[in-house]
């Protein structure tokens, strides 16, 4: 039976919302949320796929705006129910600089929670990371660990660092009086390392695979282990949230979630090995090859580089010592918190989010020849 028109009366605002997560939080509110009347994609760089969007039963809004800029997000923020702020820029490999890290993910979430309050928007789902938590630079491991694990986070890299900034206004945002008096209701989503169709790190390692002959190395013992999760999975959790957020305010506001699947723990090189095996790139296990203090070298090498060339030019470098020290520490979520206070469950299984991935992999492969 069709749904009647009087159903759907939310509007959403999704921030980066052309962004790797951020698109498919969009599609996935678009197919999920009957209640949705509008859907406000908020992005410095607006997709054309955003065009194939308008023909539905929603009405789709694509605003180009910054989330650097208070009067922008203030004016997109307005009229809608619910935020989902899942813009930030993500940057492990030095390509930004500290302060623009800063600009964005902590002062763009500030202008996101004041924008709330002053329209008067009461409830905000935000995307933080796992990097929060850790690894932290120590390479304590962190194994089957929850949202309540005592955990040891040193930040010294800038992108943690504003990520955990970020988090905290966030949660510190929960119970503060909007627009109207009615309080403002806030959680937080950590996603751990997300995979699936369009993740830029992928596209470089199955790159660099194809110009290494078809080859990558391990450097990296089999045994550190990372908690992977499928970026649809993400995009249902946070839809999930965002839809339970007012019923269950008392129980989620000022909460964390890690976001988890059934994706299987392994080292990052065997996971990525699950899809780009399939697209013809071989893993050489010989250790010898690249042993653990050459990689160390080898990236306080590109750190210095980094720094020597970048009045020159930009270097960026997927080895510094921040992603060995993530990539070398084993980081591995075991909880079902999201279950228990929202009723989440996995939408795609591991055998459909491995194809998925490597159908999109593959198609990769198709335009890169």
């Amino acid at each position: 039976m069709a749904e009647s028109p009087e159903a759907r009366k939310l509007v959403y605002l999704v921030t980066g919302g052309c962004g790797f997560l951020g698109e498919h939080v969009v599609r996935m509110l678009l197919q999920r949320e009957p209640q949705l009347l509008e859907l406000r994609v908020f992005d410095l760089h607006l997709g054309p796929w955003l065009e194939e969007l308008k023909t539905g039963p929603v009405q789709v809004t694509a605003i180009q705006g910054d989330v650097t800029q208070a009067h922008e997000v203030a004016a997109a923020v307005a009229g809608a129910h619910v935020v989902v702020h899942t813009a930030g820029l993500v940057d492990v490999f030095g390509r930004a600089s500290p302060e623009t890290i800063y600009e964005v993910n902590v002062q763009g979430t500030k202008n996101v929670i004041e924008a709330c309050v002053q329209t008067g928007t009461r409830f905000l789902v935000y995307t933080s990371s796992m990097e929060v938590v850790g690894p932290n630079i120590k390479g304590h491991p962190f194994y089957r660990g929850n949202e309540d694990t005592p955990y040891e986070a040193v930040h010294s890299h800038p992108y943690p660092r504003s990520k955990a900034q970020a988090e905290q206004l966030v949660l510190d945002a929960n119970g503060r009086e909007v627009r109207g008096g009615l309080p403002l209701v806030t959680c937080a989503l950590r996603p751990t390392g997300i995979y699936g169709e369009g993740h830029q790190i992928m596209r470089d390692f199955y790159h660099q695979g194809l110009r290494l002959g078809g080859r990558l190395f391990r450097a990296i013992p089999a045994s550190v282990e990372h908690g992977r999760v499928y970026v649809g999975n993400v995009a249902w959790m946070h839809v999930l949230a965002a839809r339970e957020l007012e019923q269950r305010a008392a129980l989620m506001g000022g909460q964390v979630y890690f976001c988890y699947d059934d994706s299987p723990y392994k080292s990052y090189e065997d996971f990525n090995m699950e899809f780009l095996g399939p697209c013809g790139l071989r893993l050489v296990e010989s250790r010898l090859l690249v042993p653990y203090w050459l990689l160390v070298l080898l990236a306080a090498l590109n750190a210095l580089l980094q720094w020597l060339l970048r009045p020159l030019f930009l270097y960026a470098p997927l080895l510094n010592p921040y992603t060995l020290a993530v990539a070398s520490t084993t980081f591995t979520v075991s909880t079902d918190k999201a279950q228990r206070h929202f009723g989440y469950v996995p939408l795609f299984s591991w055998e459909d989010s491995r194809t998925r991935t490597i159908r999109w992999v593959q198609a990769v492969e198709g335009s890169a020849r």
